[in-house]
């Protein structure tokens, strides 16, 4: 498939302050799109488009929050006069059995996650249509794969997977692409910070190579630009994945049978285990909500 060169072209990156959405901004800029940054860190933000080789911009939002990201596309449009890409990257994780999990945690998750991901797309999709741009929804491994302990995580990147599949559908016609993209374990706050639980590591360590490694966040983020220069509907972070998607249909029950043993092993360990939000950006979003409710 060609290339679409990204010189002039400019590009909304949400959960832009760290991580998959910071490295790929700066890809991206590297390259000579514009960018937009957005997001929960303003400071972190500030600081890496202070960082990027071409004009760029931060606003600080919710993407939850349809009202602030309809503002957004707004001012993106007024300030750089389009959209052409716009990459769906915000995330959250928690862990834990659900049974015992923070029930607003597991909420937040799935709020973030998907309906941040629809509220993001609703908002550009006038912007995207003008410009027949593209739309990159990052999902997971684990839209492909259950897992347990990660119940809210599967759900909502079962569901950004499902949502963007149908999305594309529908404005395909009017010349806007919608991709997923697909990561396994990568080196970001988010897996780091699910690391600093003991049945959590251990637990994954326990799955089967190659989804029992973390996989290093610059070759994952090179990938995903790519994708983004052959406006592409599948992209893959770790070379692998690809194949996982000929074999998804069986992982349920192998997970059903393998999961029920590991969690009877781990069953002592797991009372009062953490189940809030995990890593940095968890972090960011509690700390947003708290000063929003105050």
């Amino acid at each position: 498939m060609s290339r679409v060169g990204l010189e002039g072209q400019v590009a909304v990156v949400t959960g832009a302050a760290r991580g998959v959405g910071e490295l790929l901004a700066r890809k991206l800029s590297a390259r000579g799109a514009r960018i937009a940054l957005v997001g929960l860190e303003e400071d972190a933000l500030k600081e890496v488009s202070g960082r990027l080789h071409t004009e760029s911009a931060h606003w600080y939002a919710d993407v939850t929050d349809h009202e602030a990201m309809s503002r957004v596309a707004a001012e993106v449009k007024e300030r750089f006069g389009k959209v052409d890409i716009v990459v769906a990257n915000a995330g959250v994780a928690n862990g834990g059995p659900f049974a015992d999990s923070d029930p607003v945690a597991w909420r937040r998750v799935i709020e973030v996650n998907l309906i941040g991901s629809a509220v993001t797309a609703r908002a550009f999709l006038p912007v995207l249509t003008e410009s027949r741009g593209y739309l990159l929804q990052v999902a997971s491994l684990a839209a492909i794969t259950p897992a347990p302990m990660m119940t809210a995580y599967c759900a909502s990147k079962s569901g950004v997977e499902a949502y963007a599949h149908s999305l594309r559908a529908e404005v395909g016609h009017r010349g806007v692409r919608v991709g997923v993209a697909y990561l396994s374990w990568t080196d970001t706050d988010m897996v780091r910070g699910a690391d600093q639980d003991d049945v959590m590591r251990e637990l994954r360590q326990r799955l089967p190579w190659p989804s029992n490694k973390t996989y290093p966040l610059g070759p994952a983020v090179d990938r995903m630009v790519a994708g983004i220069e052959r406006r592409s509907a599948h992209v893959y972070g770790q070379w692998w994945l690809r194949g996982m998607q000929g074999v998804r249909g069986y992982l349920p029950a192998l997970i059903g049978t393998v999961g029920q043993r590991e969690m009877k092993r781990f069953a002592p360990r797991l009372q009062g285990m953490r189940t809030g939000l995990v890593g940095a950006g968890g972090a960011a979003d509690e700390e947003a909500r708290a000063t929003h409710r105050n």
